[in-house]
């Protein structure tokens, strides 16, 4: 099929599949999500149980930083290997090493042994969420795929705000071991209901897969992840390196794993650009809000905790309402309007950094509300014009620029605050994080900007819808 020929996602869902079959298959997806999602938030107060078993007090955050890497950095690879292979066998292949990651989690005797099966268990992972996405946009419509995906979006909340009670339940009535076996009666009939009632919906096709662009950027974007979570900055610009000479090979690759072509036109290039400038806004902010309640509040932990709660809310209501809007309001005007909502509160958010605890509560809902309408839009928007041949490493190429965005944006801001004022608290902290709110602004500034560029766009027509 060639480019122009190509047949854009959003023009033509899967009507044949009946909508029995559909739901069912949605459900087992959305169960996947959950475990997943659940997954990541759940160990962190297993943590110190396994710890007190296991030892390796040395080795404490490393559970924690393989899962993220090997899920960040794997997802645009199944992304587009489904586009070449077909999505349902990758996704079950997806879930399947998940699951023998969380036994193997869950058998550890070491933490060495618990770090390489976190390792597997966040390959698996960074398959769950791109497919899902990917085979949702091929099974319904725009205005049904809108719903759908702003449920997704739910569920992922819920599981943020439920993973750390969930972890310290497990950990103290049962054993720690079950924070990982617990996937295990979950996702294995999530497989069998995916496996039994999804349609596969792309034909696969012989192709010369390119694996030293695939090496290349797994290694760049491992190094670049790894150096910026660690602050190692010869780790990043080594990794910026080799992720430059994965580019280069990846243009000249007749089948190339990453979504060159799409990434040619300005959709999918500004929601990329939009969802990294925004991930780095909110999820850096996001990784040190916490402490703001403890160091400047003089809250507890739990209010730490708590102050998350209205960003995770704001982004799952502004999900659900901007689902419902896409029949009357294009998809670049709500996003154009998530932009401005997020630049506004995090100017707010830097004059009021001194502030009480419930008036940044407040501002965070607000945040998580602009970061629901623009980023849902955005992978709306680029699943519309983006061809079934690439849909699967497009999608998977917007969610990675909002994971690497967090990954850097908690980098910078970490820098801008300061180590002394993240340790001591006290007006110091509070001047570093209107630094850092600061920075969240010219973020999301830049991707308003961006965003402009798409102003024109029509809405989905009632066929779409």
């Amino acid at each position: 099929m060639s480019r122009s020929d190509a047949q854009p996602a959003g023009a033509s869902p899967s009507a044949h599949v009946p909508q029995a079959s559909r739901r069912l298959a949605t459900a087992g997806l959305i169960l996947g999500v959950f475990l997943a999602a659940l997954e990541s938030s759940v160990v962190a107060t297993a943590m110190p149980s396994v710890i007190q078993d296991l030892g390796g007090q040395h080795l404490y955050a490393l559970p924690f930083a393989v899962f993220l890497l090997t899920s960040t950095v794997s997802s645009p690879l199944w992304g587009r290997a489904s586009d070449i292979v077909g999505r349902k066998r990758l996704y079950l292949a997806g879930v399947l090493i998940f699951l023998l990651g969380s036994a193997l989690c869950g058998l550890s005797q070491s933490m060495t042994f618990l770090i390489g099966a976190r390792a597997l268990q966040g390959l698996g992972a960074g398959a769950v969420l791109p497919l899902t996405l990917t085979m949702i946009g091929e099974m319904y419509s725009m205005q049904e795929r809108a719903r759908v995906q702003a449920l997704i979006s739910g569920v992922w909340g819920v599981s943020g705000l439920v993973g750390p009670l969930v972890g310290g339940l497990i950990a103290e009535h049962l054993s720690w071991r079950w924070v990982f076996y617990v996937n295990l009666p979950f996702g294995i009939p999530a497989m069998l209901i995916v496996w039994r009632a999804l349609r596969e919906t792309v034909t696969p096709r012989p192709a010369r897969i390119d694996w030293l662009g695939a090496l290349l950027f797994m290694v760049g974007c491992g190094l670049l992840i790894w150096g910026l979570e660690l602050s190692v900055w010869w780790q990043v610009g080594l990794g910026l390196a080799v992720l430059a000479a994965a580019v280069v090979v990846e243009l000249r690759h007749p089948e190339p794993l990453l979504p060159v072509a799409s990434l040619r036109q300005r959709l999918p290039r500004v929601s990329l650009l939009g969802n990294l400038l925004g991930g780095a806004a909110y999820f850096g902010v996001i990784a040190y809000l916490p402490l703001f309640a403890q160091g400047v509040n003089r809250g507890s932990a739990t209010a730490g905790g708590v102050i998350l709660t209205p960003m995770l809310l704001g982004w799952v209501l502004a999900s659900i309402v901007g689902a419902q809007l896409m029949r009357r309001v294009s998809l670049s005007r709500l996003t154009i309007v998530g932009f401005a909502v997020l630049m506004l509160i995090f100017g707010l958010m830097a004059l009021a950094a001194h502030a009480p605890l419930w008036v940044i509560s407040v501002l965070g809902f607000f945040a998580g509300s602009g970061m629901g309408l623009s980023m849902l839009s955005l992978l709306l928007a680029v699943q519309q014009a983006t061809p079934r041949e690439e849909l699967g490493a497009a999608t998977s190429a917007v969610l990675f620029g909002r994971q690497l965005g967090g990954a850097l944006g908690t980098a910078l801001m970490g820098l801008l605050i300061g180590a002394a004022a993240i340790q001591n608290g006290g007006v110091a902290l509070a001047d570093g994080l209107q630094r850092a709110f600061l920075l969240g602004l010219a973020l999301v500034a830049v991707g308003f900007l961006l965003t402009l560029t798409l102003r024109g766009e029509p809405k989905p027509s009632r066929a779409e819808a």
